[in-house]
C-alpha cells in the first residue's frame, strides 16, 4: 500500500476484534464478531478518528491554519473535527444545519464549542444546504487572509477514505487469528454508511488484500440507495487511484437501505435491537448510525444463521449515552 498522505496520529490502533458469544446465544446464530472502533481512544470520535488522521495530516502538510466543515446538529464528525483541530494546533469553524440552536445545546455542538470551535448556522434546516455554506465560509476565510482546509460533510474525500483503506489491512491481519472460528466461511462485514467515506475506504483497501477477503454490507442511514451507491463507488475508485491501490472490486460491496423513518429517527425495532446489544454485550449504539446498521445485521443472521458476521461499531457514544436525537440548531448568525 502506497501512502500518499501524511498521517497525524489521533487514534490508538488497532482497535480490537471481539467475539459476541452472549449475543450469538440470544439470536441463535453462528459467529458474531465486532470491530470496536468505538474504542479508537480519541475523545468520543469513534471511527471518525481514522479519516481525521489523514485529513489533519494533509492540512498541516499544506500549511493550513483552520479546518472548516459542517453537518447536522448531531454530527459526530463536526465535534471530532473540532477536537482534532485543537489537538493539532489548528482553528476550527463549523457550519451547523438550521436557523436556531436549542438550549441545552445538542451534545455534539456543545462538545465542539468546548473544544474551541466557532459555530455558524446555515440558515436552512436542510442538511444539504450545509455543503454550499461550508464553501462560502472557506472562501470568506481565504479573503480574510486565512489558510482554510475545507472538508465536506463526514470528511468524504479520497484522503479521508484512505483512513479506512488502511483499516482494511488492519482487519485482515486480525482475522487471521479468528480462522478457527470462521472455519473457512466467508465473513460478512456490516457497517453504517452516512457520507460514504468509511465504506469507500474499506472497499478500496479490500482490493489490495487478495481475492474477496470478505463481503462488505453497507447500511445507508441518510441517502437513497442509488445516490449512496454511486457516491461510495466513485469515492472508492478515487481513493484507490490516489493511494496507488488496485481498482476496487464492485461485487464485493452490497448496499442496503436502513433509513427507516428518516435520518436519526430510530424505529421501535432499532431501539429494541440496541437494548439487546446493550444487555448482551454492553455496546452503546447511537440512534443515527450504529442502531440502524445493527438492526440490519440482526435481520441477516435471522435469515442466514450460519454465515459469520462482523459488526463494525463506528462509535457515536455521545448520542448513545445521553439519548440525544439531533434537533434543529439556534440563532448565532449564518454562514
Amino acid at each position: 500500500m502506497v501512502l500518499r498522505s501524511a498521517r497525524y496520529q489521533l487514534a490508538t490502533l488497532p482497535t480490537p476484534v471481539q467475539r459476541a458469544e452472549r449475543l450469538e446465544r440470544r439470536l441463535g446464530c453462528g459467529p458474531i464478531l465486532v470491530k470496536r472502533d468505538d474504542l479508537t481512544g480519541f475523545a468520543a470520535a469513534g471511527n471518525k478518528a481514522r479519516p481525521l488522521e489523514y485529513l489533519v495530516g494533509a492540512a498541516l502538510a499544506r500549511g493550513c491554519d483552520v479546518l472548516v466543515t459542517g453537518g447536522g446538529p448531531g454530527s459526530n464528525f463536526c465535534s471530532a473535527t473540532a477536537i482534532a483541530a485543537a489537538v493539532a494546533g489548528l482553528d476550527c469553524e463549523l457550519v451547523i444545519a438550521g436557523v436556531a440552536l436549542p438550549e441545552p445545546l445538542p451534545p455534539n455542538v456543545a462538545l465542539a464549542r468546548a473544544a474551541g470551535a466557532t459555530v455558524h448556522l446555515s440558515g436552512d434546516d436542510d442538511r444539504e444546504a450545509v455543503d454550499a455554506a461550508v464553501e462560502r465560509l472557506g472562501a470568506g476565510l481565504r479573503t480574510a487572509g486565512r489558510r482554510p482546509f475545507v472538508l465536506p460533510r463526514g470528511g468524504s474525500t479520497a484522503t479521508g477514505a484512505f483512513g479506512f483503506a488502511v483499516a482494511a489491512a488492519e482487519l485482515a491481519d486480525q482475522l487471521a487469528g479468528w480462522s478457527g472460528v470462521l472455519d473457512g466461511r466467508r465473513l460478512t462485514v456490516v457497517l453504517p454508511v452516512g457520507s460514504g467515506a468509511s465504506c469507500a475506504g474499506l472497499l478500496a483497501g479490500m482490493a489490495s488484500l487478495g481475492q474477496h477477503p470478505w463481503h462488505l454490507l453497507g447500511v445507508s442511514v441518510s441517502r437513497p440507495l442509488a445516490e449512496i451507491d454511486a457516491r461510495v463507488r466513485c469515492l472508492a475508485a478515487d481513493c484507490a487511484a490516489e493511494a496507488g491501490l488496485p481498482p476496487p472490486v464492485a461485487h464485493d460491496l452490497e448496499l442496503v437501505d436502513g433509513r427507516g423513518a428518516g435520518f436519526a429517527a430510530p424505529s421501535e425495532a432499532n431501539l429494541d435491537d440496541a437494548r439487546s446489544a446493550l444487555r448482551s454485550e454492553g455496546w452503546l449504539l447511537d440512534p443515527t448510525y450504529t442502531m440502524k446498521a445493527f438492526s440490519v445485521l440482526v435481520r441477516r443472521v435471522h435469515e442466514d444463521p450460519e454465515t459469520p458476521v462482523l459488526f463494525w461499531h463506528t462509535g457515536g457514544v455521545v448520542a448513545a449515552v445521553l439519548g440525544a436525537r439531533p434537533s434543529l440548531p439556534s440563532t448565532t448568525g449564518t454562514a
